[in-house]
């Protein structure tokens, strides 16, 4: 099972199988925004939904704190529309 958390030291969210890291989404905190940079997966876990369980976690934890989310990665932006 993958699991997806929330790393807010490093502004990312982060997919694990077991302990090896196989995804992360990636945001620049500034000014009350974040901005997604990047959501990757390892190819050998591709076309599972957990890019898409990435964006959906960082945009809830954006809203947990109170700040914005800006979409730089092409892919949060299909995710989030904005």
């Amino acid at each position: 099972m993958i699991d997806v958390v929330f790393e807010a030291d490093k502004c990312r969210a982060a997919a694990y199988d077991g302990d090896k890291l196989v995804g992360e989404c990636n945001a620049v905190p500034s000014d009350g925004v974040w901005t997604i940079t990047h959501t990757g997966t390892d190819p050998d876990y591709r076309g599972q939904g957990i890019a898409r369980r990435l964006v959906e976690c960082i945009d809830e934890a954006s809203k947990a704190v109170g700040v914005e989310i800006v979409s730089e990665c092409s892919y949060s932006l299909k995710v989030l529309g904005h």
